[in-house]
């Protein structure tokens, strides 16, 4: 068995504020039958803490970033687990990167070092009762482990860091290097060093023994300066070392045959049941019965996801016949728009600002479509729970959307292969153009029968990805020693 940590700064079903804490609690068991022992260290978040069982310290630390700290083993689930156990910085109430007055902690450059210190400290095998060949540092919160790991003495674990949205990298001051523990070569052009301060991201990406990202077509799109936030030069550099490998979901909690969120189960051979769904959906979210398609939105509220476009696009989608029921929060300014365009269209449109678990089942096993305009996206992962519960996918054409959706055009609804609808560009025209796309084929039902079936056949479990996972971890673990 390959020993893998993966570190990250969110794991589902304990901390949750995105896709990243879904692939998370999901990789470990896709992997096992590949030979891959993977355990998850996370932050001691009270939520972790209160559904962490068997526990067993490793290690303590009297000053780790200020404070003490303890490195915890236990079980959440079917997760193996360890937890940095460290109060000072983890034990708050709330968004695992959010005060309460919705601005970043001012501390989480110390947070998020911490975390990576300690996952350093397992990859240096300093901790016998694990220690990994293999560190995957998913994202900025953990990215600073691979610097860790590069200027570490003598044999250490290979590093991978893990890009799951490259627009959050971990900016700061230049001031915060003299308390990181890094030597001084570090902060340099080639090291953690970024325009004069500090980035966690950059400083993981240039210093890994290997990159991975959430699709392919994202791996392509980050190398260019449209869609490289900056760091494309440096991810140029290091094409050789790029892999974009494709989410999954977890398909036993997301399988419309027996899903307790559901008003009605049903499978491909019994789509008629949904419709106890949409009625359910109707309800929840105030919606007037309809003829026409019921669209669905599940996503956080921002620029990213396209929110502004859908906004200015809503009034030609009820005008069409069209009605919508969102799920998502986010910026402040999108959700007042929302708010205001249900109160107008009362009936036509419903909004409910948060997440919600079991509504968010309930929408794709409602709803005829599930609308995702971003202007990127990593991966997305409602794409794939919309394929699974023939809510079909009305996506942009970019990254991960692009990777998972065959797009309704004639051919590929003659093929009989065709999965959803792809637009491109994301602007008013462009998704007016999806809109009616999406109209004009939910009116031919045997067509739009077909898609939902091809939809639900498409396998969207990690079962593919978990192999070439694997087989990443296999080779770069094979590069035994220090770098």
């Amino acid at each position: 068995m390959t020993r893998v940590l993966a570190v990250a700064s969110e794991v589902y079903p304990l901390v949750k504020t995105g896709g990243l804490a879904d692939v998370v609690g999901a990789l470990p068991a896709a992997l096992k039958a590949h030979g891959i022992d993977m355990r998850v260290m996370v932050p001691g978040y009270p939520a972790v803490m209160a559904g962490l069982s068997g526990r067993a310290q490793l290690r303590r630390y009297d000053a780790l970033f200020g404070g003490r700290a303890t490195l915890v083993a236990g079980r959440a689930g079917n997760l193996d687990l360890i937890a940095l156990d460290a109060p000072g910085l983890f034990d708050r109430p709330g968004n695992p990167y959010l005060g309460p007055d919705g601005a970043d902690w001012p501390d989480n450059w110390r947070r998020f070092a911490a975390l990576s210190r300690a996952a350093a400290d397992l990859g240096e095998g300093k901790i016998a009762a694990f220690v990994p060949e293999v560190v995957l540092a998913n994202d900025w919160q953990a990215a600073l482990t691979a610097a860790y790991l590069n200027y570490a003495e003598g044999h250490r674990a290979k590093a991978i860091v893990a890009i799951h949205n490259l627009a959050f990298q971990g900016n700061f001051p230049g001031t915060i290097f003299a308390e990181l523990g890094l030597p001084p070569s570090a902060f340099a052009l080639d090291g953690v060093e970024y325009y004069g301060g500090v980035s966690y991201l950059k400083g993981g990406l240039q210093l890994a023994d290997a990159i991975v990202t959430v699709s392919p077509s994202y791996a392509a799109e980050i190398c260019t300066p449209a869609g490289g936030m900056g760091l494309d030069g440096l991810l140029r550099s290091r094409r050789s070392a790029l892999t974009g490998i494709l989410n999954g979901i977890d398909t036993e909690v997301w399988n419309p045959h027996q899903d307790a969120n559901l008003e009605a189960t049903f499978d491909s051979s019994g789509l008629g049941r949904r419709a106890e769904n949409r009625r359910a959906v109707e309800t929840a979210f105030g919606l007037e019965a309809g003829d026409g398609p019921l669209f669905a939105v599940i996503s956080r509220l921002t620029w990213q996801k396209g929110m502004d476009v859908l906004g200015a696009g809503i009034d030609g989608l009820t005008a069409a016949g069209g009605r919508l029921a969102l799920l998502g929060s986010g910026d402040t300014a999108l959700e007042g728009m929302f708010r205001a365009v249900a109160s107008r269209t009362r009936g036509r449109v419903g909004v409910v600002i948060g997440y919600d678990e079991r509504l968010s089942h309930l929408l794709q096993g409602g709803a005829d479509a599930i609308l995702v305009p971003s202007r990127f996206e990593p991966c997305g992962l409602t794409q794939f729970c919309g394929l699974r519960y023939g809510c079909v996918p009305v996506v942009s054409r970019v990254g991960g959307l692009a990777d998972s959706v065959i797009d309704a055009n004639d051919a590929a609804v003659t093929a009989g292969v065709a999965t959803g609808i792809q637009f491109q560009p994301l602007d008013a025209a462009g998704l007016e153009s999806a809109i009616m796309r999406t109209m004009t084929l939910y009116r031919e039902r045997k067509v739009w029968t077909r898609i939902q079936r091809q939809g639900m056949k498409t396998d969207v479990s990690w079962r593919t990805s978990a192999a070439r996972y694997a087989a990443l971890f296999r080779g770069v673990a094979s590069q035994t020693g220090a770098a």
